[in-house]
């Protein structure tokens, strides 16, 4: 009986008619279920802007631009050459990324009060309470500090390694070759050179070692720069030099905008505001349009400085270059022009060509700006013809 009921869809009447219908409602279902797939994608975009974006998901955007740019160079090229490639726009995009959180944790109260931008502020903080963290952890580790601080490991591998420890008693006392000249001193010379000695060890070698720590906090960043982009330029690749030229004059200008924004949150929220709260029944209009105009312009400044700063980091991920006026121009005397017989240095820089027109004009130009100007061009031979 099972074997009968094997031959039993063989002897049902299958002519080209049913064929068709069922072919064709297979097809009816399976783009039914892609549009409501695609409209089910829309809402939680659009669920996903109004409730505004995070550090995650830029996080998420670059790392599924790095993939798709790998895959585009390996088969263009090869997988050495598309790797080291992405590297290098992983490099340069690491410095906008790293620069943009900085701007962030500076804008982060204004950033809390502003929609679709609030998450940004939040990250921020939740990031400023995880390094406080760590701080206090390796504060409290000391000479069991972990091996990702190599500054730390030798302070405290030369600190101990001039100290030693009573094993009876518990004191401490250094075993240095000063130390030890001092303590084999004879009297009378040893208490006045200890008083000096106790001077220098106690109070002026501290008082050096955090000024040093200050001063190399702050010029870390520079040193750095130098030593990478200017003394090993022939090992760092154009475009890293390039879009960190870019970021140290950058950042030397928007500090008018940072300033800008503090002078006018403080002005905002302990004059305006006061002022405003003290008339109970009657508001002035003047103070209420003042405050508008005020929150309005803090907004745009804020916004338009950090989508700048977005942009430039989709350049540099995308191993692409842009034209803004007296920033670029500053840049490139100090780096150069774009080696244009190199793959590894990046997209194309038109302004750099004296034969190219309307240099000004080309705010990004890279594959995309290409494409679409090959789209306008027939079009625009369509509409002649």
């Amino acid at each position: 009986m099972s074997h009968i009921l094997k031959f039993f869809p063989l002897l049902i009447n299958i002519d080209s008619e049913i064929l068709k219908n069922h072919f064709h409602s297979q097809i009816i279902t399976s783009a039914s279920l892609s549009v409501d797939a695609i409209n089910l994608r829309i809402e939680e975009l659009l669920e996903k802007v109004q409730d505004g974006f995070t550090l995650n998901d830029i996080e998420n955007l670059l790392c599924f631009i790095l993939f798709i740019r790998f895959i585009i160079l390996s088969l263009r090229y090869n997988l050495k050459t598309s790797f080291y490639i992405t590297c290098i726009g992983l490099v340069a995009g690491y410095l906008w990324y790293k620069h943009l959180i900085d701007l962030i944790s500076m804008y982060q109260s204004v950033l809390l009060q502003l929609p679709f931008v609030n998450k940004l502020g939040i990250d921020v903080v939740q990031l400023r309470s995880l390094n406080q963290g760590i701080l206090a952890t390796d504060l409290n580790l000391q000479e069991n500090v972990n091996w990702y601080n190599p500054g730390q490991i030798l302070y405290y591998a030369f600190k101990d390694g001039v100290r030693n420890t009573d094993a009876e008693a518990g004191l401490q006392y250094y075993i240095d070759p000063i130390s030890m000249f001092i303590s084999n001193l004879q009297e009378p010379i040893k208490s006045p050179s200890s008083l000096i000695y106790y001077k220098i060890y106690n109070e002026i070698i501290p008082k050096i070692f955090n000024i040093c720590s200050k001063f190399w906090s702050q010029l870390s960043g520079v040193a750095a720069y130098a030593i990478i982009t200017r003394i090993g330029k022939r090992y760092c690749p154009y475009l890293i030099r390039w879009h960190w030229t870019l970021l140290i004059i950058l950042g030397m200008i928007e500090q008018i905008f940072i300033y800008f924004i503090y002078r006018a949150y403080y002005f905002q929220t302990f004059i305006l505001i006061p002022q405003i709260k003290a008339y109970t029944n009657n508001t002035d209009s003047s103070l209420a349009f003042q405050l508008v105009i005020l929150n309005a312009i803090i907004a745009v400044v804020v916004l338009t400085h950090i989508s700048f700063i977005i942009f430039g980091l989709m350049n540099a991920i995308q191993g692409q270059y842009f034209y803004v006026p007296f920033l670029v121009k500053n840049t490139e005397l100090h780096i150069g022009k774009r080696p244009i017989n190199s793959i590894y240095s990046g997209g194309a820089t038109p302004w750099q060509d004296p034969k190219e027109k309307n240099k000004s004009t080309k705010l990004w130009y890279n594959w995309i700006t290409r494409i679409l100007q090959r789209v306008f061009k027939k079009l625009k031979k369509q509409f002649r013809n």
